[in-house]
């Protein structure tokens, strides 16, 4: 039997891909290669209807069969010799720092290839993809990755020369915000509140400023500012971010991202 996706790699990000797909498309076959008979038996059982199996194989493959890649970066190339074998024409890779150059070197001549970055609230159908087509993408090729990722959340598109940046940004930003969360948890504890008040304070916060956001006309400066009151207690807990040069310390943590990105590519 043939299927219309094929997900290698059943991981977090392959699970929400799967997942996110089954949800949105119940009508798209689906099915996750998960190597491990155990690791490949206890995910079948935790998405199904979707179907799992320990290898890829040519009767899994028919003349619309695309396949995401959600491997590691070392695994890449030695997964691509089989997807080439099996004779797929269409690629989406969610593996970070790996060129649609070097994924087209591995592929049959002509093969579609799309790069793509979601980031981890995608397993909530909340996340922001971005995404970019190789030489050989056609429109075609690039909607339906499109709606792919927009069974994930929101999708933007960039050159494949920002792909990097990207991943520094939003691709790693959920941990970047949850070692926040940490910190103003602990600043709550010091203070004398209880963790678990401490955590909900902080969570329903951060929930509340991110809706702000989205629904606001006015920029995060001036949203900021409406909060910080002249010699208030906002305006000192402001200060002493400043001086420790918090907003520099998300500069240099991005670009190293990017730089570690650009690295795994090479």
């Amino acid at each position: 039997m043939s299927y219309e996706v094929i997900v290698l790699g059943g991981g977090r990000m392959g699970s929400a891909i799967a997942e996110g797909l089954s949800r949105a498309r119940p009508d798209v076959s689906v099915l996750v290669i998960q190597r491990g008979a155990a690791k490949a038996e206890s995910l079948a059982r935790r998405l199904a209807p979707v179907e799992v199996a320990e290898e890829l194989s040519a009767d899994q493959v028919g003349e619309s069969t695309s396949v995401v890649l959600c491997v590691k970066p070392d695994q890449a190339e030695g997964v691509l010799r089989a997807v080439a074998l099996a004779g797929v024409r269409r690629v989406v890779s969610v593996v970070a720092g790996l060129s649609c150059a070097r994924l087209e070197a591995g592929l049959p001549e002509g093969a579609a290839v799309i790069r793509a970055m979601p980031n981890t609230p995608a397993a909530i159908g909340r996340g922001v993809s971005a995404m970019s087509g190789g030489a050989h993408c056609t429109r075609a090729d690039l909607d339906w990755t499109e709606g792919l990722l927009q069974t994930l959340g929101s999708v933007v598109r960039v050159p494949e020369s920002k792909m990097d940046a990207v991943s520094a940004l939003s691709g790693a930003m959920p941990a970047y915000l949850f070692l926040v969360v940490e910190a103003l948890v602990e600043a709550g504890v010091h203070q004398g509140l209880s963790r678990e008040v401490s955590s909900q304070l902080v969570v329903e916060t951060l929930r509340g400023s991110a809706e702000l956001l989205v629904s606001s006309s006015e920029s995060p400066e001036a949203l900021r500012h409406a909060v910080t009151s002249p010699g208030g207690l906002t305006a000192a807990g402001l200060r002493v971010l400043e001086s420790r040069a918090v907003r520099s310390a998300f500069l240099e943590a991005v670009a190293s991202a990017a730089e570690r990105s650009r690295q795994l590519g090479r």
